[in-house]
């Protein structure tokens, strides 16, 4: 210890009443205090009797005695002989001594002075806020995603500024939700968004739009949340003006709906209240999709749902008159039920459904009527049972048709027998149409892709395989048209179509490390 090293001191024992004091005033480790007094008496000592030389300073902590010291390293080779000292020389002063020791020459007391006084005051006050910074840091860190109550210090270009008691907090204009205002003194509720250090120090980040805002106040106003009971599932806002929060009861006999809104609506109006009157409608949670987006698209009513689970995209039918209720002002009612239930809703009214399934029922018959050679009457009665393709009516089993009303194994047969040469005429008119192209061999051999798709390709000049890898998914969905592929398909044949990219530069790699392994 620096202490114990040397003889002559200052006696200040009125330094640790200080840093005593200080420390109590500003919440912090008393250490922290007496180390930044050391280091401004350092800052002082230099000053006095050189730059040049490392002096140490060392305060005791139970006699308040300031000690200082030169500081000479032992060193085989001496470059600066300010810090430094041969190990010669510092054996005839000390024969135990060894290269890496060091000796601690002991110097006269300083005065401090004006300046000196000054810096050493600058260097403790710093050294006191990095404390106080790293406090609140510590403090607030594991915070993050808690509720807290503050006092609006200032506003500045629309961020609000938050005193927590210990801290100072930052809403972001973003943040606070549209046309609230605050002045300073107001009493503010927020949540913790985010805690990370900055150059200025450590920024506590508020957020009152957030949707885990909500659910946060939910858990504080209804008891059967707090305990577990009632689960909130999903909460999606539009911030001051209307919010969509699904919950589910863990207990059979507990209607989560009626617990969240409480006696004649106390709950649920604490919470619109503190939100600025942000309309809220709570829906309760199903694990039946259909079931789950008719609760979600509520008041509106709903007649038909048509679900794809592959693209997590759903058609829901309503009432011609519940057409504008449904989609809400500005889509803001279908905006808020995607948010909540991360399916793609598109509404669509009865008679546009109607309507688009008339004229897609009787494009198909026409496509019957031009491939099949049948008349209009067993063209519609095709589509009526289901068929909707000429591969549907080609490779059915024969028992499937014969089981429709009014036809026979004959007709049957007839009708597989058509739509297979069909099928044959097509591809080969396909081939035909390849062989013109002139689609490269790795291309036209690449898995998954049959020769409609590789005409469409190649009319769009896409003719290597290089050219497909190149493709983003939206790109190649748009150059296949009519040919339906869903993302997750479309994003799997690029990937493949890449993969020799990869076992390129895989291959560069190796090549490279076989290089430098055979130069060393």
């Amino acid at each position: 210890m620096l202490e114990d090293n040397l003889n002559q001191s200052i006696a200040r024992p009125e330094l640790l009443q200080i840093a005593e004091s200080v420390a109590r005033e500003k919440s912090i480790d008393q250490n922290i205090v007496i180390e930044a007094m050391e280091q401004a008496i350092q800052s002082a000592a230099k000053r006095k009797y050189g730059q040049e030389l490392e002096i140490r300073a060392a305060i005791n902590k139970k006699s308040g005695e300031i000690e200082i010291a030169r500081v000479l390293k032992v060193s085989e080779i001496v470059e600066n002989k300010a810090t430094e000292i041969a190990l010669e020389e510092g054996q005839k002063r000390d024969s135990s001594a060894r290269v890496g020791d060091y000796f601690y020459d002991p110097l006269p007391p300083i005065e401090l002075g004006r300046v000196a006084a000054q810096t050493a005051k600058q260097v403790i006050v710093q050294k006191v806020r990095d404390a106080e910074r790293e406090k609140q840091y510590e403090e607030f860190k594991d915070r993050v995603g808690e509720v807290v109550n503050g006092l609006v210090k200032r506003i500045e270009y629309g961020n609000v500024i938050v005193d927590l008691g210990r801290g100072e907090a930052f809403i972001r204009r973003d943040d606070v939700i549209p046309r609230e205002t605050f002045r300073p003194g107001d009493r503010i509720r927020s949540w913790i968004s985010e805690v990370k250090k900055e150059q200025r120090g450590p920024q506590i980040y508020l957020s009152r739009t957030a949707n885990e805002f909500m659910a946060k106040l939910f858990t504080q106003e209804v008891p059967e949340i707090y305990d577990g009971i009632i689960q909130i599932i999903s909460v999606a806002r539009d911030p001051g003006s209307r919010a969509k929060i699904s919950v589910l009861s863990k207990d059979n006999s507990i209607d989560p709906v009626g617990a969240c809104v409480g006696m004649r609506g106390s709950r649920v109006q604490a919470v619109v209240a503190e939100l600025q009157n942000e309309k809220i409608d709570i829906i309760p949670y199903s694990e039946d999709v259909p079931t789950y987006l008719v609760n979600a698209l509520a008041p509106a009513e709903v007649t038909k749902v048509v679900l794809d689970e592959e693209e997590k995209k759903v058609e829901i039918i309503v009432p011609d008159e519940q057409l504008s209720l449904a989609i809400g002002r500005r889509g803001q009612n279908v905006r808020l039920a995607c948010q909540l239930t991360g399916w793609d809703i598109d509404i669509l009214t009865e008679g546009s459904e109607s309507e688009r399934r008339q004229k897609e029922m009787k494009n198909i018959s026409q496509l019957f009527i031009d491939t099949l050679n049948v008349d209009e009457v067993i063209a519609q009665v095709l589509v009526t049972e289901g068929f909707s393709s000429l591969e549907a009516v080609a490779y059915v089993p024969i028992s499937d048709l014969i089981e429709i009303e009014g036809f026979d194994e004959k007709i049957a047969e007839e009708l597989r027998e058509r739509a297979l040469a069909s099928l044959k005429e097509k591809e080969e008119g396909l081939m035909n149409d390849l062989d013109k192209i002139g689609i490269s061999d790795d291309l036209s051999n690449f898995e998954g892709l049959n020769p409609a798709i590789l005409v469409k390709l190649g009319n769009a000049n896409i003719k290597t395989l290089d050219d497909l890898a190149d493709l983003a998914s939206d790109e190649l969905k748009e150059i296949l048209d009519d040919i339906v592929l869903t993302s997750k398909e479309l994003d799997e044949i690029i990937m493949r179509a890449r993969a020799s990219w990869f076992e390129e530069d895989n291959k560069e790699v190796k090549e490279e490390e076989r290089k430098e392994d055979n130069n060393i």
